[in-house]
């Protein structure tokens, strides 16, 4: 026996839920035949054909100015969701939807060379894993020693670095950074919260005010 769902309950179910997307994503599902106008269900068996178009040719975002900078650099058709945890672009994370907006400012101000010091081992790999592939990253161990020679090479080298001081960081290490020459601590930026969304948001408000 075969079964059929709701077509509006399913569209607002896979993020299509504010009336201007659902009706832009039911437009794509009569273009080719999937269902046609007037009818309101459609056979469970091609959910998964439904599901493969739309994300094909929409991008499911939330109101996060980032997210939306994402949508329109996606090629894709953009649609707006007020469910967070649908967004392609952040998927509801408040780690990823920082990690979009400080990778747009960077963009914005031309800011390739990113370093950051502190946090603990695995969310320095999570930063590796989520920011490498769009920043050259330099991510320093906050515990460990280093010299001043190496803090004004990493200095040197970043187009702004990250001194998070919410996480792992030891003052001996962090004093190397903070008593640079001014030319060099202008690419500073000092985060006191815990956590990558809050390290993140810091770079991006410095860069709004300084970029």
């Amino acid at each position: 026996m075969s079964h059929d769902v709701d077509i509006d309950a399913w569209l607002s179910a896979e993020g299509f839920d504010l009336p201007e997307g659902r009706a832009r994503a039911r437009e794509s599902l009569e273009a080719v035949g999937l269902t046609r106008p007037g009818k309101t269900r459609m056979s469970a068996a091609k959910e998964e054909r439904a599901r493969t178009l739309l994300d094909e040719q929409l991008y499911r975002h939330c109101a996060t100015p980032a997210c939306v900078a994402a949508a329109t650099r996606s090629g894709r058709i953009p649609v707006r969701t007020a469910q967070r945890t649908a967004c392609a672009s952040c998927g509801g994370s408040d780690n990823r939807r920082a990690e979009e907006a400080l990778v747009a400012a960077c963009a914005r101000v031309g800011i390739r060379r990113l370093t950051i010091v502190g946090g603990s081992p695995s969310v320095r790999e999570e930063l590796r894993d989520a920011l490498s592939d769009r920043l050259e990253l330099r991510l320093v161990d906050g515990t460990e020693r280093r010299t001043l020679a190496q803090a004004r090479l990493d200095l040197e080298w970043a187009d702004l670095v990250l001194l998070w001081g919410g996480s792992e960081l030891d003052h001996r290490v962090s004093t190397l950074y903070t008593g640079a020459p001014a030319a060099v601590r202008r690419k500073l930026v000092h985060a006191s919260k815990r956590g990558i969304a809050a390290l993140l948001e810091a770079a991006v408000v410095h860069l709004s005010r300084n970029g």
